[in-house]
């Protein structure tokens, strides 16, 4: 194993060659994402703002010849499970991560060529749980490393995390939008990317030199398909009705005054509105180095998940404010992800990141008295795959 891959991806290369007595061909890895603004936006065709961040699932793969697909799962006890490569993959008894397995792969099986069968072994470092789209990049990990064995490298990013999305709308049960998979697929190194859920067109906004991504976990676990994340999409999707647009993205805060809803699905519309502007005016406000301005959307935006479209907790809200009384007007905080636990991000100067450290130290503890879990991030590159050779590696 060469000096360039992290403990994560050896530990993955080294199970594979005890499970199957070889080396694998193939070692793929897709980031995490945190994201900085826009929540519940992409499902409604608007504008999000995410960065994949450097923690990464990585899948070492080989082939086999008969059929099956043998995956491992050192993150679940080594855990395994064994399946018919097909289209029409049924659904495991006790789902959790090998329905993620099933779903994924069967998205491809009719759109490009795979080897017939294949052996896997995953490990990562993405927190599950956390709001941090571990689901997302487990998905792009196992795409990526399908295509490098059948040696077809023709779907593009955008492609691939479409069929991500599918393999959690069709088949694990979450009615997610498209950007959690996306910022997986397409990340960059040092920036934030502004995706248009729409045209899934993407534009890269470059990150301040010296900013720090701190993720705050609250160690409340979350879990999107067992949440109320169905049931908000379902009123979104109501209010657009109501108001005779194809999406919330559409829709003004005028029209919304002017038609007649009840008062819980007009909050969670008014919040999709609301969004999507601070959206644009936050990649505007990062390009022009505006950190206050920025820090006064997030602020916004945690007010927002919170009156309007109820997915923050009081743990959440009380990372979130800890946070923000420390960066002050130097950057933001808010909570990330789909809600109902989770994370906070902060964006803030690399200098009050101890300050930090020592607030939520001293002020938080979770429902079960534990501290926060902070994990301290760079945005990082999107997906890819490596096609492993005897002697050391070759970039695919």
């Amino acid at each position: 194993m060469t000096k360039q891959f992290p403990p994560t991806a050896q530990a993955a290369v080294q199970a594979y060659i005890e499970r199957h007595g070889a080396k694998p061909t193939v070692l793929a890895r897709a980031p995490g994402r945190v994201n900085l603004i826009g929540e519940h936006t992409d499902y409604n065709d608007g504008f999000v703002l995410p960065a994949a961040i450097d923690r990464d699932t990585w899948v070492a793969a080989g082939p086999r010849s008969d059929g099956q697909v043998l995956a491992t799962a050192l993150d679940e006890g080594k855990a395994e499970d064994r399946f018919e490569l097909s289209e029409q993959a049924p659904h495991h008894p006790e789902k959790g991560w090998r329905d993620h397995v099933r779903g994924t792969l069967a998205q491809l099986v009719p759109l490009a060529p795979l080897p017939p069968g294949m052996n896997l072994v995953i490990a990562g470092d993405v927190p599950m749980g956390a709001g941090l789209s571990s689901s997302a990049s487990l998905a792009l990990a196992l795409l990526r490393a399908a295509q490098a064995l059948s040696g077809d490298d023709t779907l593009s990013g955008k492609q691939l995390a479409r069929l991500a999305q599918q393999a959690e709308n069709r088949f694990v049960g979450c009615q997610c939008g498209i950007m959690d998979q996306l910022a997986s697929a397409e990340g960059k190194p040092g920036h934030a990317l502004l995706i248009d859920c729409r045209s899934l067109d993407t534009e890269p906004v470059s990150l301040p030199q010296g900013t720090t991504l701190l993720i705050a976990h609250s160690r409340v676990r979350r879990g999107l398909v067992d949440s109320a994340y169905n049931e908000r999409r379902e009123q979104c999707e109501a209010a657009a009705r109501a108001m005779g647009v194809p999406a919330l993205r559409d829709a003004t805060l005028e029209m919304l005054a002017a038609t007649p809803m009840s008062d819980s699905v007009m909050r969670r519309a008014r919040h999709i509105i609301t969004e999507n502007s601070r959206v644009l005016s936050a990649t505007q406000a990062l390009r022009s180095g505006d950190m206050q301005g920025l820090g006064e959307l997030m602020a916004a935006s945690h007010a927002s998940m919170r009156d309007d479209f109820e997915i923050t907790t009081p743990a959440i809200d009380q990372l979130a404010s800890l946070l923000q009384n420390v960066v002050g007007h130097a950057g933001g905080a808010r909570m990330t992800g789909g809600g109902f636990g989770g994370c906070v991000i902060a964006l803030l100067p690399q200098a009050l990141v101890p300050a930090a450290k020592a607030a939520l130290e001293a002020g938080y503890r979770s429902p079960e008295g534990l501290p926060a879990l902070v994990y301290l991030c760079e945005a990082g590159a999107g997906a890819e795959a490596i096609r492993m050779t005897a002697t050391g590696t070759m970039e695919g």
